[in-house]
């Protein structure tokens, strides 16, 4: 948007002057717009900028890890995906569909609580102890009777994911879904990303199949992390 004063966009939006004037009041409280200097024109805000700079990371990065979600989807059998920690929730931003002919959903544009969903605990597991305390202390919300409620539980739960380097979620979102999740780190030691295989739990793990399966999570963090590395220059993922 180009800069311009109340009358102007008045005019363009055809609403009153004094209307125009209170939304723009608002705008520049959420950082959307800005008003360099008392009666100036009005530009877009830093919020925006940083929206669209992150739009982009976004996007960077599911581009980058499509081929490495299509690998583990053949040597699965099962969905994968990609999500990322937005606030307190887990945000599916791409998934790759198995070819067999019992599907689960689509996730992607799904944001679920991070405790729920073994995406999220793969984040909570990487969190700064101050944050995950903060987590820990708000109500956790209960989908299923497998959802971890309890601090306690869910913490030891944590320090297995950090030490497996992996997770597993037995239908603790959803009934009759079961996940895997590994991390996808920068390239030091913040994770930007988690990959994840879900499938229907009468078939997802198969017999003995769980180490395996986890293994092929674990590789896959591991390659989308190193394809993104080189691509970080457009902007940053942010966790806490």
């Amino acid at each position: 948007m180009a800069p311009a004063g109340v009358t102007e966009l008045s005019d363009r939006v055809d609403l009153p002057k004094s209307t125009v004037a209170r939304m723009l009041a608002t705008l520049v409280e959420q950082g959307a717009v800005e008003q360099r200097e008392a009666g100036g024109a009005y530009r877009l805000g830093a919020s925006i900028a940083d929206l669209a700079g992150g739009a982009s990371v976004i996007a960077n990065l599911v581009a980058v890890a499509k081929p490495h979600l299509e690998v583990l989807v053949r040597r699965s059998g099962e969905a994968a995906g990609l999500s990322l920690a937005e606030g307190y929730e887990a945000y599916y931003v791409a998934q790759v569909e198995s070819p067999n002919p019992v599907q689960v959903r689509d996730w992607t544009g799904a944001r679920i609580p991070l405790h729920a969903v073994s995406s999220g605990q793969v984040f909570l597991a990487h969190w700064p102890e101050d944050a995950l305390a903060g987590y820990l202390a708000r109500p956790l919300a209960r989908f299923t009777d497998n959802t971890l409620v309890d601090p306690a539980r869910l913490r030891r739960r944590l320090a297995q994911v950090r030490k497996d380097g992996h997770c597993w979620t037995d239908e603790e979102y959803a009934e009759g879904i079961t996940s895997v999740a590994a991390p996808v780190f920068d390239g030091g030691d913040r994770v930007v990303a988690v990959a994840h295989v879900h499938g229907p739990s009468y078939r997802f793990p198969p017999r003995r199949g769980e180490a395996r399966l986890g293994r092929m999570t674990i590789e896959a963090g591991k390659a989308i992390g190193a394809a993104f590395g080189t691509k970080r220059g457009n902007g940053a993922l942010q966790t806490p």
